[in-house]
């Protein structure tokens, strides 16, 4: 079974930084998409961005390109998203979901808040 466990979110200021992690197991292929997504209290399901492990390409939302970055450490099977800049808009819970495409399913992590003060 596929697992995503989520941490690093916590209280930032305006303008602060915060490393999310997403450690991930329980692969049995390696055709599979990760990204990371948002929700605030009364809004929708954002986007942010998405790494492919098949062609190791990276996409990002526009609304955070140029402030976060996605990136990887394989030995430890982790996926980060480093958040500079932070606005007070930022604040949500923030997950991370993998797409496998051999198997035609999505995982999904336990989500991880933050909170940018003004």
């Amino acid at each position: 079974e596929v697992q995503l466990v989520e941490s690093g979110g916590g209280l930032v200021q305006t303008g602060g930084s915060l490393r999310l992690a997403c450690a991930a197991s329980g692969f049995t292929s390696d055709d599979y998409a990760i990204g990371w997504f948002r929700q605030a209290p009364g809004k929708e399901r954002e986007g942010l961005g998405c790494r492919s492990n098949i062609d190791g390409s990276t996409y990002y939302g526009d609304s955070v390109k140029g402030r976060f970055t996605i990136s990887s450490d394989n030995a430890k099977n982790t996926v980060y998203l480093q958040m500079n800049s932070l606005k007070p808009e930022d604040t949500a819970v923030y997950y991370c979901s993998t797409y496998i495409l051999s198997r035609k399913v999505r995982y999904w992590g336990q989500g991880t808040q933050v909170t940018v003060s003004s």
